[in-house]
Parts: structure tokens; C-alpha cells; sequence
């Protein structure tokens, strides 16, 4: 296959722009629970907890990338905890600018009341605003000038991760307590559970300055990040995947410029090299793999066109024969059922998605549904420009800017096929391009059989470089951030 210079530039890895914003949102409080259960804090290992205003800085290998400013205090109903982040980040040859902002109330044992989250970059911004009722979360979610309400059931006690490590904090702690936590996390609007570990006291090095502190472990989705807490209950230091780590400092320090030449691409520091360059990858019927490396149970890496066994993996491209003349709703089994309701980052049932479904397919509104869904992934591909956005990704803002990346193409046009009335996931996993296979996504469409479709490369079916490790809705790309930066690919066949 030949591939334009210019496609590396927008295509590389760039489901890491999601999986970065929640790589970091780890340590911002927007987070598989392991071995057995530990056990949960209450309000009677609670220490009484100071006012604290913090900053960190925010380095990948070394380099500074942004800065986090962190204010927590006592309210009339429990604490305050307000929390901000500004970052510049390398993906894909280009440095855009990122904003994460969460404001939160607290109750006393540091357990969920409300909570006020945004993250933009550029014209992009998505925000979250929840409330917890009972056994229930009242969330509101803002995109693109719309608005959409959800109500989310509650069974466990709900914490928000920065909440989760000043309660850890204000605990005494000892080397071999486990903590359990289940965490709200906005960039899905998914609960994931959490296993905090006190590991044991060290001592370590800030700026020249040797300082006591307790070394802890958190565990989410097979990822582990570590966090060191300094004798006041602050954490003073933390580190986690690709290269990322903060360390605390005065606001002057933080405040001061970043680096003007660009840091490492982190979309190329999460690739994997390949170990043969492959030719003409379109006109592959089947491609073989074999992946060394630690596997989340939870990855979704067998069924429908792959087959993994021992561990090699085979992907077999799909015909488009057999493929059913019309879609009726009436007739469709519950999963695809699930596959056409709108949701938070796919809305598929407001006004401008249908709109646009209407007049991409004005000329022929009968077609059967693969020349439905052809027309929707050219239109996809043709008029959303092919650029790297730092952003949660969701169809009504991928439509008002026109522009985006794998994610922001996937989430399209899943909104687009679904108002059409085809069910539709978004797919993750890896593609290969130039020697190296990224982290992308793309869909899987029903047309009487499930089909991929990749409205970026403008392939349906998509070429069998395209590695799932996970389907579903977006949410589901939280279940490959144990696999980054872990795994070894061999190309067989």
C-alpha cells in the first residue's frame, strides 16, 4: 500500500490523544481490582486533614511539559478540592496545548458530592458536571453547545481519584495496607475500580533536597502508577507510563516557561516497532502476529474476523458478500439493539446528526445499508480534516470544527451510522504504518454481519494491519492502557 507522506503525520497512534487525557486524569482524579479485596477506609482511620495548596510540575523524561495547581480545604458540608492542569504535547509532529480542570465537593470521608470537570484544547471543550443523589449520579455533559443529562446508578461508595490520595494520606499508614476504591471517571462516564498499596517508607531526592516520604502504589486496568506522600500528607512526587511523572514545586517555578523545542512524540514513544516492513498492506487477505507481553484478561482480542490461540494472533480481512438487503430494528437481536442508542460522545439522535444523515443520502434514502454506510465514511473522510486533536473525542465536535484524528473520525461517524440506523461500535487496538504499529481507532459496522471500517483510511473493510484489543463504545479504549508500552509484536505471516 502506498502511503502519503502526510498520512504519518495525522494517522500515528492517534487513539493516544483519549489515552493520554486519561493517563493523566489518573493523577487528576478521573481514573482491575486485584488479588482479594482490600479494604475500605472510613471515617474512623480518618485523620484530621490540613489545608494544602500545591504545585507540581509536569515532566515526560526529564523534559517539562506543563504544570498542576492543587487547592484543598474545608467547606461547611466536608472539603474542597479544586484542580488544574496545563500541558504542551508532542503527538504526531505537532505541539498543541491541553487543559484539564476539575472542581469537586467532597463529603467527609472524601466520598463524591458534586463534581465540575472540562478538558479543551484548541476548539475543542467537553465538560462534565455531576451530582451525587442517593444511589444515583445526575450528570450533565456539554459539547458543542449541547447538552445531555444521564442518570448513572451508584452500588459503591464513589470517590474521584485526587480525593481517594487525601484520604489515603490522612490515614496511618503502614507498609502492606491495600485500599479499595471505585472511581468516577468523566473522560468515560464509566466507575473503574482502584487498588491503592502502601509499598513502605523512602526517602527521595527534590531538587537537590532529601526529603522522607511513603511510597504508594495505584493499580487501575492492569496500569500501575506510583506516588510518594511527604510527612505533611502531600504528595510530593509521582510517576507513571510513557515517560510522565510530576514533582512538587513553588508556583514560581511552575509558572515559568515550558521548553520551545518539542519533547519526545508520545504517540511514537507508545508505538511498536515492527520486525518486518510490509508491503502493500491493503491487498492482504490474512495477517498472523504474535504478541509477547502481559495481557489483560479483559482485551478483547478474539472473535469475529481474529482468532488468537497461543498467543498468535490471526486477522482475516472480511467480504462484504451475505450482506443483508435492509435493516429492519424489529428484527435485530439485542446487541445490535445496544449499538444504535446514542450516547454521551456518540449523538447519534441530535438534530444536526440527522440533519446531515438526511442530506448525505438524499440521493438514494432506499439504499441497502452498505451503500448507506459508504457514503456516510466518505463523507467522513472527505470533509473532516485529518489532524491530531488533544481532546475527549465526540461526534456534535468533531462536526462543528471539521477536524480530528482516528478518534474523532470513529466517533463521527458511529453518531452518523447510527442515526442511519446501523449499528455501530468504536474499535481500538493497533495499525500498522511504516514499520510500527500505533494505537488507532475505528468502527465496526453491522450490515447483516459485523464489518470493520476505518472512515480515516477510508476502508470498509478495514485492512488486517488493524489489531483489536477492544470493542464496544469508547469507554472500552480504557481497557488497553495496561497493554502500552508493555508488549512485543512479531509479524509471522
Amino acid at each position: 500500500m502506498v502511503i502519503h507522506k502526510s498520512k504519518a503525520f495525522w494517522i500515528a497512534g492517534s487513539i493516544f490523544t483519549l489515552t493520554f487525557a486519561i493517563l493523566f486524569s489518573i493523577r487528576l482524579g478521573i481514573l482491575e481490582q486485584i488479588l482479594s479485596r482490600p479494604r475500605d477506609l472510613s471515617l474512623a482511620t480518618i485523620n484530621a486533614v490540613s489545608e494544602r495548596d500545591t504545585w507540581m510540575n509536569i515532566f515526560q523524561n526529564e523534559r517539562k511539559i506543563g504544570f498542576s495547581h492543587t487547592r484543598f480545604y474545608e467547606d461547611t458540608t466536608g472539603y474542597r478540592l479544586i484542580e488544574a492542569a496545563q500541558m504542551r504535547i508532542n503527538t504526531m509532529g505537532m505541539i498543541q496545548s491541553i487543559s484539564l480542570n476539575t472542581k469537586s465537593r467532597l463529603n467527609p470521608d472524601f466520598t463524591l458530592q458534586e463534581l465540575d470537570f472540562e478538558i479543551s484544547s484548541g476548539r475543542f471543550r467537553f465538560s462534565v458536571q455531576g451530582v451525587v443523589d442517593g444511589n444515583t449520579l445526575f450528570v450533565t455533559t456539554e459539547s458543542a453547545g449541547s447538552s445531555r443529562r444521564l442518570n448513572i446508578p451508584v452500588k459503591d461508595k464513589l470517590y474521584l481519584m485526587n480525593s481517594i490520595m487525601d484520604a489515603v494520606a490522612a490515614t496511618d499508614l503502614q507498609t502492606g495496607d491495600r485500599y479499595a476504591f471505585k472511581i468516577f471517571d468523566p473522560t468515560s462516564m464509566g466507575q473503574v475500580d482502584v487498588i491503592v498499596a502502601v509499598i513502605g517508607p523512602e526517602r527521595i531526592d527534590i531538587k537537590g533536597v532529601h526529603q522522607a516520604a511513603t511510597k504508594v502504589s495505584l493499580n487501575v486496568k492492569g496500569v500501575s502508577q506510583l506516588a510518594w506522600i511527604g510527612k505533611e500528607g502531600d504528595i510530593i512526587k509521582e510517576r507513571g507510563l510513557l515517560g510522565i511523572s510530576l514533582i512538587k514545586t513553588d508556583r514560581k517555578d511552575a509558572l515559568d516557561g515550558l521548553a520551545i523545542e518539542a519533547s519526545q512524540d508520545l504517540t511514537k514513544i507508545a508505538s511498536i516497532v515492527a520486525n518486518i516492513q510490509l508491503e502493500n498492506v491493503a491487498a492482504l487477505k490474512v495477517l498472523k502476529v504474535k504478541i509477547e507481553g502481559p495481557l489483560m484478561k479483559n482485551l478483547q482480542l478474539h472473535g469475529g474476523r481474529q482468532t488468537f490461540k497461543e498467543q498468535v494472533l490471526t486477522v482475516k480481512k472480511e467480504t462484504l458478500s451475505n450482506l443483508a438487503p435492509e435493516l429492519k430494528i424489529e428484527n435485530l437481536a439485542a446487541l445490535e439493539k445496544i449499538f444504535l442508542k446514542p450516547g454521551p460522545f456518540i449523538q447519534s439522535d441530535d438534530q444536526r446528526i440527522r440533519d446531515l444523515v438526511q442530506e448525505i443520502l438524499k440521493d438514494d434514502p432506499d439504499a441497502d445499508p452498505l451503500t448507506r454506510a459508504q457514503k456516510l465514511m466518505n463523507w467522513v473522510n472527505t470533509h473532516i480534516e485529518k489532524r491530531p486533536v488533544l481532546s475527549l473525542p465526540d461526534a456534535l465536535s468533531t462536526l462543528e470544527n471539521k477536524v480530528g484524528d482516528c478518534n474523532e473520525h470513529a466517533v463521527l461517524m458511529a453518531a452518523l451510522a447510527r442515526a442511519a440506523g446501523i449499528p455501530t461500535r468504536i474499535e481500538a487496538g493497533l495499525v500498522y504504518l511504516k514499520g510500527r504499529f500505533y494505537y488507532h481507532a475505528w468502527n465496526l459496522i453491522y450490515l447483516g454481519k459485523w464489518v470493520t471500517a476505518d472512515s480515516l483510511y477510508g476502508q470498509l473493510p478495514a485492512d488486517v494491519s488493524h489489531l483489536r484489543f477492544a470493542t464496544g463504545s469508547p469507554e472500552k479504549q480504557l481497557d488497553i492502557m495496561g497493554v502500552i508500552g508493555n508488549i512485543r509484536l512479531t509479524v509471522i505471516e
